[in-house]
């Protein structure tokens, strides 16, 4: 296990430095490049005004130098200022340093946003705790209710309770977020005024039913169906075994067989699906926290793709794919663990 362990972190290593460079490499293209100085720069600011700020900020140097200023394993140099030939920061409200130093995101400096005119660094971690007490509360709400739903529509195939639950699920997964949020502000915020409480008020004066049930609501909603329907069909393949046969020839009660002999064999899959939500609820949080302007993670990533903040893109861009690797792992793990034929050797 623990070579195991060790030889998918290297993987995850190289996986994530081959991906950030990839996302480095789209993220500075001409465009984005050119929309940079223009925020940056007065709007009247001729095409070379714009062409000298992005040469003197650097944006023009070779793509692996950039690339290793941004992980810090090149030094970052200071801007000289045109008018005093003195260095300057390349950003004066980020407080960076005026001699060339290593700086980046090795050593945990993972730029200037500005958007937000603060560094990165600063805002990042507020909008991940706001978004992990959402997705917490949504994975709360969501794997109990999925779970059992497909464990008892897939207790008895075929019967009326089957049929009705398995509907149910379809219906929920057809349903995208961007709908299920309007229709249920719709019905609970406007029409019955129950849950009119804005989700960033949540985020700023503490949960509670009136403000945050919406949001979490929004994005269970669709998830449910989806492990809902993946528990029913492993129930149902489990429920078909021989040894469940076997138990109930015995004269084991039904609840028995299905609670002590086919819930841990059935959870299985299901247990692969749950993890692999992760990494979906990181796209569900981008629109519900839009919808709901709520300012978590999702919110801050909308923002800086709107005002082209290049640090902050690359910064979620590289928060996403640790969190995508990092439960394809837990996944693998504990799938060794629910399974004990599976091997990782």
């Amino acid at each position: 296990m623990f070579t195991f362990f060790l030889r998918r972190l290297g993987v995850m290593l190289l996986t994530m430095l081959c991906l950030s460079f990839v996302v480095f490499f789209f993220v500075n293209l001409e465009p984005n490049l050119r929309k940079l100085a223009t925020f940056q720069t007065e709007m009247r600011a001729s095409d070379q005004d714009k062409e000298n700020w992005l040469q003197r900020n650097g944006y023009r140097d070779n793509y692996l130098v950039q690339f290793g200023r941004w992980m810090g394993v090149w030094p970052k140099v200071p801007v000289i200022d045109p008018k005093t030939g003195e260095p300057v920061p390349r950003f004066r409200f980020c407080d960076e340093p005026v001699v060339p130093t290593y700086s980046g995101i090795l050593e945990g400096d993972f730029g200037c946003s500005t958007a937000f005119r603060t560094p990165v660094s600063q805002r990042l971690p507020q909008a991940l705790k706001a978004t992990g007490l959402l997705m917490f509360w949504v994975m709360l709400v969501m794997v109990p209710v999925s779970l059992t739903i497909g464990v008892l529509a897939g207790m008895r195939e075929g019967s009326r309770t089957d049929r009705t639950l398995s509907v149910t699920s379809i219906g929920s997964t057809a349903t995208p977020e961007y709908v299920s949020g309007i229709i249920l502000t719709i019905i609970f915020a406007s029409w019955l005024g129950w849950l009119n409480g804005s989700a960033a008020t949540a985020a700023r004066r503490g949960i509670s039913l009136y403000n945050f049930t919406l949001p979490v609501l929004t994005m269970a909603i669709y998830g449910t169906g989806y492990i809902a329907r993946m528990t029913r069909a492993s129930m149902v393949e489990v429920m078909t075994q021989q040894y469940i046969r076997t138990a109930r020839l015995k004269g084991l009660s039904f609840g028995a067989v299905v609670m002590k002999h086919a819930l841990r064999n059935a959870l299985i899959a299901p247990f692969t699906v749950i993890m692999l939500q992760f990494p979906w609820l990181l796209t569900g949080v981008v629109v519900t926290e839009s919808i709901f302007n709520y300012k978590g993670f999702g919110w801050l990533l909308v923002q800086a793709a709107s005002n082209n903040d290049i640090d902050l893109l690359l910064s979620c861009g590289l928060i996403s794919v640790l969190i995508v690797l990092l439960t394809q792992l837990i996944s693998d793990i504990g799938y060794a663990f629910l399974n004990p034929r599976i091997r990782v050797g």
